[in-house]
């Protein structure tokens, strides 16, 4: 048991890293933000109190230490393209926006993981990932594209997630609190939302291609260069 409690966790480590690397390296590409904002405030306040307030001994630290530097790279997305997700908004006013919605969300983990969870991490981690994989789906709706968005980043989320619920499921050393009918809920309500967003994300990137082929076509029977479809 303890065996393949260690691989789930490495399994989890592997897939949320490259759920990061992709969420950057889609945002610079395509100038925008892959996290939603909420979402990004409670994962790096999360991030940043079990790296190096209340870390956790062994692999998980490091895993921690490696998710919080990556979450500073999606920060830095935010900043810099953040404002055009919001043209309602004044321009003045997205930073101190974006400082006061981080300044809100680490108090309410930290209350959160004292209160409900005796200062440990896996109720806040599997509560702000319900909301997260919800907020994703909303993203993708406010958006109406991918723009930020991909499959594999939703597949590696998904799978990474997964990865996280069977960790604590096969804890030889689990407690009490962590075996109750809410994380239940948690580890269902993740899975069934990540599955959603992943169905989600496939739907309307085929639709968009097809969308794409069907405006194409008057061009291709009439012989002309169809720009991003012919060479």
């Amino acid at each position: 048991m303890r065996a393949l409690h260690t691989a789930f966790l490495l399994g989890t480590g592997l897939f949320w890293t490259a759920a990061y690397v992709l969420l950057i390296r889609t945002g610079l590409r395509e100038r925008t933000f892959g996290m939603p904002v909420v979402a990004f405030a409670t994962n790096i306040s999360w991030e940043f109190m079990f790296s190096f307030v209340r870390p956790p001994s062994g692999l998980m630290q490091v895993i921690n230490i490696v998710w919080f530097c990556f979450d500073l790279a999606i920060g830095y997305t935010l900043v810099r393209f953040g404002r055009a997700e919001f043209p309602y908004l004044p321009r003045p006013l997205f930073l101190p926006a974006l400082a006061a919605v981080l300044l809100l969300a680490y108090p309410g983990m930290n209350f959160a993981s004292e209160q409900f969870d005796h200062g440990e991490g896996a109720l806040t981690a599997f509560g702000s990932n319900v909301a997260m994989s919800a907020m994703f789906l909303a993203m993708l709706a406010a958006r109406r594209g991918v723009r930020g968005q991909s499959l594999a980043i939703a597949l590696t989320k998904l799978i990474g997630t997964g990865c996280a619920s069977l960790t604590l499921l096969t804890d030889p050393d689990a407690v009490p609190r962590h075996e109750t009918a809410l994380m239940h809920y948690f580890y269902v309500a993740c899975f069934v939302l990540d599955a959603a967003y992943a169905y989600a994300v496939y739907a309307v990137r085929r639709h968009a291609g097809e969308a794409g082929r069907a405006a194409a076509a008057p061009a291709r029977e009439a012989g002309l260069p169809v720009h991003g479809l012919d060479g």
